[in-house]
């Protein structure tokens, strides 16, 4: 068994070690062998192996994922790690150590989590209960309102300008207005669904200005992708105590999206209020070694991010062509104005073997699309040709409401 199964998960690892191949390579039809493979195996339901035929089929920009896989520093890592799958306490490949030594902090400053998610339920768990609200922007990754909701919580939204900036000076007026019942500051930087950064001197002018018994979570999801140089990583607030929670995650740039390993970065007196919330195996062993791995390998990392890049400002360019406003980004998707309803315009693309972004309200007549493959961009933008027109002059770029 133990043979056989380093066998599968050895195969698997060098069809999508990636790192080694020209950017050129189908590794969208690499997956799709794979999962081929997979779906003739006697153990799956004729309905599961028809719905991940269909899943296979699509090209998938909708969740913001690396389309290319762990790189095959990660993949080899698990597939060794499997010997300890029937295992509670096991060694963990020393996780939260790397995450420690990369970013010059003490083991007490970091708390894994079953991706970044999981770490947005535990900080709405530890700091807006008894209803203490969470100011955020609006739009902007909703998941922290929603958490909140079951702490009886609730949002104080903030609606971005009319660059697609956050409001910074108005986040502070909210905090010091509704000061005795905020609990928590959200900040997604770069946000997600716009790619729009927080620039470095303007997360300074927050922390400065917020009181220091109300916690600021900055999410950095996206932060590998970054090149602007008016942005950096919040992580040295960390260091200087200041009241500040980093959220990081390995489902993007490293490509563990379906594996689920995040982590926050924050003074010790912090931790142990999300730790009362956390459950201390959630993390499965497998993948705490592949995080390992993954911080190692910047070589991947910046291979991914390079790519990205490129079919990012090829695609924005094209549609930029064709009429239709984009607004910059500095992440792995990037959102268009289409101006036309986003659920029925994702409808028109599923039936092209296609899928896209969710709505964000308020941001109603905008479409969120992930960056995919060189194969998949394409097949978006044969699709989005078929499905709108060409424009003679660009749309005006705002805040549809």
């Amino acid at each position: 068994m133990a043979v056989s199964r380093r066998r599968f998960v050895g195969g698997f690892a060098a069809a999508m070690g990636y790192v080694g191949l020209a950017p050129e390579t189908d590794l969208f039809a690499l997956g799709q062998s794979t999962a081929s493979n997979a779906a003739g195996s006697s153990y799956l339901s004729d309905k599961i192996k028809k719905a991940m035929e269909e899943y296979d089929g699509y090209a998938k920009l909708s969740n913001n994922e690396n389309p290319y896989g762990p790189p095959e520093s990660v993949m080899k890592a698990m597939t060794d790690a499997f010997k300890y799958a029937n295992r509670y306490g096991s060694p963990d490949g020393g996780i939260v150590d790397a995450i420690a030594a990369h970013h010059g902090v003490k083991t007490e400053n970091v708390l894994i989590g079953e991706g970044s998610s999981e770490l947005l339920d535990i900080s709405d768990a530890a700091f807006t209960r008894g209803g203490r609200k969470v100011v955020g922007a609006d739009p902007t990754y909703a998941t922290i309102f929603q958490y909140a909701a079951g702490t009886n919580s609730q949002g104080i939204l903030i609606p971005l300008r009319a660059d697609f900036t956050q409001d910074i000076p108005a986040m502070i007026r909210a905090v010091k207005t509704h000061y005795r019942d905020v609990g928590l500051v959200y900040l997604c930087n770069p946000n997600n669904p716009t790619g729009v950064i927080v620039r470095k001197e303007e997360v300074k002018q927050l922390l400065d200005a917020v009181p220091d018994d109300v916690p600021v979570l900055i999410d950095e999801a996206y932060h590998h992708f970054v090149e602007d140089p008016n942005y950096e990583t919040s992580t040295k607030y960390v260091l200087e105590d200041r009241s500040v929670i980093i959220l990081r995650t390995f489902s993007k740039i490293i490509g563990l999206a379906g594996m689920r390993l995040g982590y926050a970065v924050a003074p010790k007196r912090l931790l142990d209020q999300m730790k009362v919330y956390s459950i201390n195996y959630g993390v499965n062993q497998i993948v705490r070694y592949g995080g390992v791995a993954g911080l190692a390998d910047t070589a991947a990392q910046d291979k991914v991010r390079k790519i990205n890049t490129e079919l990012r400002t090829k695609t924005t360019k094209e549609l930029e062509a064709l009429g239709y406003p984009v607004i910059p980004s500095q992440t792995n998707f990037f959102m268009v104005q289409i101006d036309r309803d986003v659920v029925q315009t994702g409808a028109d693309f599923k039936k092209r073997g296609v899928l896209v972004g969710r709505p964000f309200p308020p941001m109603t007549k905008h479409l969120r699309v992930s960056v995919g493959s060189a194969a998949e961009m394409d097949r978006f933008m044969k699709a989005f040709k078929e499905i709108f027109p060409v424009r003679t002059a660009p749309g005006k770029s705002g805040i549809g409401r």
